[in-house]
């Protein structure tokens, strides 16, 4: 590694955040059921609210992180992701509670520009590495934020907003006294446009190939896996009869999985197959698990598949982005990799919003069917068009 001392630094800042993102995610959809009689459509698309700010403003950060650093745009977003937790807290009706997740979404939409500090500390050939470690960083923030969560919401639901908006606010602090600078050249030439989505030049990265495959391979995934955002707490809920504590659990397995797939077992494969096996493998796992979610029946089948997709998606999350990066030009990678993050993020808003519809009106099955049968399309596709001879020719936009 260029720089193991950064690394570690940026690693401990996104694992503290995720904390307190952990916090809620167990508990959203069942506070906003349970304490503010919110419809399940109406929990996606609180849920969606978050994913929308990231699809416009990941790749605005992605831009000003290459033109002023990545520093200034992690600890700007981490303030206000402490402002949004504080409003959950108080939230008491739809209105506050959407705002709230409407701001956190605005302060999470820097994976961008953590995913470029990586980029900027690590050779081409230790940045899957390099990205597993965020990838590793959101699994130990899903493993201890959902039990944290569950433990504080015992109290109440106002608590476990102060929690999320504590641990995030030491992110703030760590990484304001820790976290240097890594960008050593800044891009200065021409005047910065403030564009809330820069579609000309998302175009140009998609429809450019083979980049732009990779990434449209990576929406489809994500899409499918975020058919189960909230509706998987639900599912607990209303099906399952699980409480809080146990949602919380399940979740924590999932984190713990992921970390033991991103941290260790990730960096074996990679050495041990290509790139484009690595994603049939992934894909395969995420496949089975997301398909029998609702099948689980108990606790433990549930954590059995649940697992299943943690493996799968504790694959796929670091490995397309690090693919996508190391085919990129050094001096985009925050645009670049901030285009990715938004449509990524677009498939998060898509995906709570079929899944909170289909949920309601459809069935309590069909969210976590639709997720299986796209990411079993996407495994078809990669199998016969993923191709590393076209890769290796990157990327010039």
């Amino acid at each position: 590694m260029k720089n193991k001392a950064s690394l570690s630094v940026i690693f401990v800042t996104i694992f503290i955040d995720l904390m307190g993102f952990g916090i809620l995610i167990p508990i959203l959809p069942t506070f906003a059921s349970k304490e503010l009689g919110i419809s399940d459509f109406g929990i996606g698309a609180i849920i969606a609210v978050f994913s929308l700010m990231q699809f416009i403003f990941n790749p605005v950060y992605g831009r000003l992180s290459d033109r002023i650093g990545r520093r200034p745009v992690i600890l700007a977003t981490q303030s206000i992701t402490v402002i949004a937790y504080l409003l959950f807290a108080f939230s008491h009706n739809f209105a506050l509670l959407f705002v709230s997740r409407l701001l956190a979404g605005l302060g999470g939409s820097n994976i961008g520009a953590a995913q470029a500090y990586i980029a900027d500390i690590t050779t081409k050939e230790e940045r899957s590495k390099g990205m597993g470690l965020i990838g590793a960083a959101f699994g130990l923030g899903f493993i201890f934020g959902p039990v944290i969560g569950a433990l504080l919401s015992k109290y109440s639901y106002s608590v476990a907003g102060y929690g999320a908006a504590g641990f995030s606010f030491l992110a703030l602090v760590f990484a304001f006294f820790k976290l240097p600078e890594s960008l050593k050249e800044k891009k200065s030439e021409g005047k910065f446009q403030f564009r809330i989505f820069d579609f000309a030049f998302t175009k140009k990265v998609i429809l450019h190939s083979p980049v732009g495959f990779l990434i449209i391979i990576f929406f489809f995934i994500i899409f499918s896996f975020a058919n189960i955002y909230g509706t998987y707490a639900l599912l607990g809920y209303k099906v399952f009869h699980f409480s809080d504590q146990q949602n919380g659990m399940l979740f924590g397995i999932s984190g713990v999985v992921g970390v033991l797939i991103q941290a260790g077992f990730i960096r074996m494969l990679t050495k041990k197959f290509a790139d484009r096996t690595s994603v049939l493998i992934g894909l395969v796992f995420t496949v089975f698990g997301l398909g029998l979610i609702p099948y689980g029946g108990n606790f433990l089948g549930e954590a059995i598949v649940i697992s299943l997709v943690a493996i799968g998606t504790g694959i796929l999350q670091p490995i397309i982005p690090a693919m996508i990066s190391k085919y990129s030009p050094e001096d985009q990678q925050g645009a670049i990799l901030g285009v990715n993050q938004s449509i990524s993020a677009f498939a998060r808003v898509l995906g709570p919003l079929w899944g909170g519809f289909s949920f309601h009106y459809l069935g309590y099955q069909f969210p976590f069917l639709t997720g299986g049968f796209f990411t079993f399309i996407i495994l078809i596709v990669a199998y016969f068009k993923l191709n590393p001879e076209k890769l290796k020719a990157g990327l010039s936009v």
